[in-house]
């Protein structure tokens, strides 16, 4: 499975992957956080899906990109021609798939900035090849295992969350999705552009690399048990005295 998480806040974006892959009883670790290049710019795309057509659209907009002289200098446009590709090898693809029982099921999530827009941008591209752009009231797109680390997401993050806490928020995110599966893990790869950049700045980390924040979160949820109010719940409870 996969665990990827866009983020965009007032001061910039933020992109975390991580690099677990599957096949039956096959464990590997392959890329899904992938930087672009485009008229000098960078940019990146995280994908969900199957990997089969994630590798075969990521090749034809390469190769778009190279043989088409027009020079695109607004992220939606590039994010229009990842969606045409898309949409052309779900018509190539598509048919086989669906006789073998495979869903065509590719959903990626695309940042950066190019030379014409004004601040970072963050999109969310449907199988289907459309796309919604990240906003001041929905400021997050997951992907892949999404269910245990929207909760955090949902609960701290909004536009105005600074853009360091909102790098721990997407490890944080990350950290609650691989504590529950095992289809989730490290390395992870990051990513974060802000206003003042126009190309993101990438690294790669390993589970020692970041073992003692997950260990300091643990502690301090824990120790946030002990001070939680618990006088609605003093009916339920036992009452012990010292003998």
């Amino acid at each position: 499975m996969t665990f990827c998480v866009g983020i965009k806040v007032e001061e910039g974006i933020v992109a975390l992957a991580d690099t677990r892959i599957v096949k039956g009883s096959e464990q590997v670790n392959k890329q899904k956080l992938a930087e672009f290049q485009h008229a000098g710019q960078s940019l990146f795309t995280m994908t969900s899906g199957l990997r089969s057509v994630r590798d075969k659209t990521v090749t034809y907009v390469d190769e778009s990109l190279r043989n088409d002289e027009s020079t695109r200098d607004r992220l939606y446009q590039f994010v229009n021609l990842f969606g045409e590709q898309l949409r052309r090898v779900k018509s190539e693809d598509g048919p086989s798939l669906a006789a073998t029982n495979h869903s065509f099921n590719l959903h990626a999530i695309i940042g950066g900035r190019l030379s014409a827009d004004e601040s970072p941008q963050l999109f969310y591209l449907y199988p289907e090849g459309n796309w919604v752009e990240a906003a001041v009231d929905s400021p997050y797109f997951m992907i892949g295992r999404t269910y245990y680390g929207k909760p955090i997401l949902d609960r701290l993050l909004r536009f105005d969350t600074p853009l360091s806490v909102a790098v721990a928020l997407a490890f944080l995110a990350f950290d609650a999705t691989r504590t529950s599966v095992t289809d989730v893990d490290y390395p992870l790869d990051l990513a974060v552009l802000t206003n003042e950049e126009t190309s993101p700045r990438f690294q790669r980390f390993s589970e020692s690399e970041l073992a003692p924040v997950s260990a300091e979160w643990t502690r301090s949820l824990t120790e946030s048990l002990t001070h939680l109010p618990m006088d609605w719940a003093e009916k339920l409870l036992p009452t012990f005295t010292n003998s």
